[in-house]
C-alpha cells in the first residue's frame, strides 16, 4: 500500500512520502500549519494520510513567496470554503503583491545606485592619478552625513 493511500502515517514515511525531514513536520505542527496528530500507546505520532496533501499544499505556498503566517492563515480557511475565504485569499493575496511591489522599488532604486557607482568607478580609473575612489569618498559623506542629521 502506497503512503498516501494508507490511513495513518508515521512520521519516518511522512518525511519521506512528503521529501521534508522530521524536524520540519515538527516544526509545520507546532507553528499550527498541520493538525495535532495522533498518538500510539507508545508514544509514536501518527498522522493521517491528508496531511501529506497539507505538505504538499504548504510547499507550494511556499514556492509561490507566502510566508508560514499567511500559509498558516489560508489553512485555517480550508474548513470554510465560499465567498469569506475568498475575500481573505484575496486580501492576503493583494497584501502580498504590495509588498514585493515595494520591495521591487527598493531594488529598482539600489541598482539605480550600484550603476551611478560603476560609472562613478569606469571614470576615475580612466583618470591618470586619481588616487582616491570616488565611490568610497561619496559614501564617507554620506555617512558624515547621518551623522549630522542624527
Amino acid at each position: 500500500m502506497s503512503p498516501s493511500t494508507s490511513r495513518t502515517l508515521r512520521i519516518g514515511a511522512l518525511a519521506k512520502a512528503s521529501r521534508l525531514t522530521p524536524d520540519a513536520i515538527r516544526f509545520y505542527e507546532r507553528q499550527a500549519l498541520l493538525p495535532r496528530p495522533r498518538r500510539t500507546s507508545g508514544g509514536f505520532r501518527e498522522y493521517d494520510a491528508t496531511v501529506l496533501d497539507r505538505l504538499r499544499f504548504i510547499k507550494q505556498a511556499q514556492t509561490h513567496g507566502l510566508t508560514l503566517r499567511e500559509i498558516r492563515d489560508l489553512v485555517i480557511d480550508q474548513g470554510r470554503p465560499g465567498r469569506d475565504q475568498c475575500r481573505r485569499v484575496r486580501d492576503l493575496v493583494a497584501k502580498r503583491l504590495q509588498q514585493l511591489e515595494d520591495q521591487r522599488r527598493e531594488l529598482d532604486a539600489f541598482c539605480s545606485t550600484l550603476r551611478e557607482y560603476l560609472t562613478m568607478c569606469e571614470r576615475a580609473l580612466e583618470r591618470p592619478g586619481q588616487t582616491q575612489c570616488p565611490v568610497v569618498e561619496d559614501l564617507g559623506r554620506e555617512t558624515q552625513r547621518r551623522r549630522v542629521a542624527s
